[in-house]
């Protein structure tokens, strides 16, 4: 299917494009709102500034795929393939991404809050400045993600993996880490205000500088982990 043929169909009214062949298409700024694009291969597609709101592309292959700055709230991209993906400024504000491979991808400045994210794969994904409020990310791996400054509040990441991961600066108060790996993290600074850090594993980690005032440390893991001025900790 031709790109042509894509947004004339969708202005005759039709929204099934499943499966629908678009590599390497350019897609910049096309109204997709509601699309059903299951299982679509979009791979090094152009789709910056594009409206894919309630856009269904569950199993989609999105692969080093531009969505700069697109509109995928309460998108349904669960299972996709958006490795490397370019997804800058985006809006994922309530998309389903549970089970998606966003290993790589780039969220920087991105709104991913109420999010579902559990299970994903964000190995080493660039999630620096990212809005997280909210989301669920339980049992995702986060293993060296960078989530410089990220704001987390609230967000659920029970059993996930963020071994190695930066999260200096980062915003997660309330956040639930309860069995959480940390192990390697870079926590400087981080806001850890009220977290639930029960039974997490944070050997190892830097926490110079954080804040865990009634944070939940029950049965958390310590060992090694550099505690310098951190606010809120009493080592009993």
């Amino acid at each position: 299917m031709t790109k042509e043929e894509l947004l004339q169909q969708y202005a005759e009214g039709n929204r099934d494009f499943i499966g629908a062949n678009l590599t390497g298409a350019n897609l910049t700024g096309a109204n997709l709102i509601g699309a059903n694009l299951i299982g679509a291969n979009l791979i090094g597609a152009d789709l910056s500034g594009a409206g894919l709101s309630g856009a269904d592309l569950s199993g989609a292959l999105l692969s080093g795929a531009n969505l700069y700055e697109a509109n995928l709230t309460g998108a349904n991209l669960t299972g996709a393939d958006l490795y490397e993906a370019d997804l800058y400024e985006a809006d994922l504000s309530g998309a389903k991404l549970s089970g998606a491979n966003l290993s790589g991808a780039g969220f920087s400045g991105a709104n991913l809050s109420a999010a579902n994210l559990s299970r994903a794969n964000l190995t080493a994904a660039k999630l620096y400045g990212a809005n997280l409020t909210g989301a669920n990310l339980t049992g995702a791996n986060l293993t060296g993600a960078n989530l410089t400054g990220a704001g987390l509040y609230e967000a659920e990441l029970s059993g996930a993996d963020l071994s190695r991961a930066n999260l200096s600066g980062a915003g997660l108060s309330g956040a639930n880490l309860s069995a959480a790996n940390l192990s390697g993290a870079n926590l400087t600074g981080a806001n850890l205000i009220r977290a639930n850090l029960s039974r997490a594993d944070l050997s190892g980690a830097d926490l110079s500088g954080a804040d865990l005032t009634a944070a939940n440390l029950f049965k958390a893991n310590l060992s090694g982990a550099n505690l310098t001025r951190v606010i809120g900790y009493k080592n009993d």
